[in-house]
């Protein structure tokens, strides 16, 4: 396994981010493991967290300048640590996020922050997919925005779970719209790293039994 990626488990692990046991799914799916970016509670946490995202970035699309979009809540924080991470390797990109709810007085809107023009390219972060659910939420309050473009998603982990298909929520969300999903780490290198510990046997053989009834083909 890289390094990078063990490192980041680690991490996942001590902000609590990472976390075992019985847990539902916003896809209604009952999980033994859990990515709850919203644990993330510390200024160095959330920097740690933007860096690996902006490592991410820098590897799979370079030094490309595009708008980072944050779903509230939790992508909020991730646009904005990963907006600064990228902004302290050279790389100066907007960001914005939306409302839950329309704001009807002051400048208003949906949006905060960066408004992109046509044909900008967007990049969506946020923390996990399991059905792709949140995403499509995200392509249709996007597509509020006239001439939209995203370029690729990027999450913490993917989770290797099917979609609506016998593929994963991840390869279908990338064929139903165009476009790319990245991840820092799959549950693979999380069962991975967990086996080199024969503490967390219960949990290895738990999500490995998920995945043989929920883990997508291919």
């Amino acid at each position: 396994m890289e390094g990078y990626k063990r490192e980041f488990i680690q991490f996942l692990q001590s902000a609590g981010v990472l976390k075992f046991g019985d847990f539902t799914a916003k896809s209604g799916r009952k999980i033994p493991y859990f990515i709850n970016a919203g644990e993330i509670k510390t200024g160095e946490q959330i920097q740690k967290l933007g860096e690996f995202y902006a490592k991410a970035y820098f590897e799979k699309i370079g030094n490309k300048r595009t708008v980072l979009y944050g779903p509230a809540y939790k992508g909020i924080s991730i646009a904005v640590s990963a907006a600064v991470a990228l902004a302290k390797n050279g790389l100066d990109v907007p960001f914005f996020f939306n409302r839950k709810e329309i704001k009807d007085h002051g400048e208003g809107g949906v949006f905060v922050g960066y408004v992109p023009k046509a044909n900008e390219e967007i990049v969506i972060v946020e923390d996990v997919i399991t059905a792709g659910t949140a995403i499509r939420e995200s392509m249709a309050i996007l597509s509020g925005i006239e001439g939209a473009k995203v370029a690729a998603t990027f999450v913490m982990v993917d989770r290797k779970e099917k979609g609506k298909t016998e593929k994963s929520a991840m390869a279908e969300v990338g064929e139903e719209f165009g476009f790319p999903v990245y991840s820092v780490v799959d549950v693979y290198d999380i069962i991975e790293y967990l086996e080199e510990d024969e503490a967390n046997k219960e949990n290895v053989e738990r999500i490995k039994n998920y995945l043989a009834i929920n883990g997508a083909k291919q």
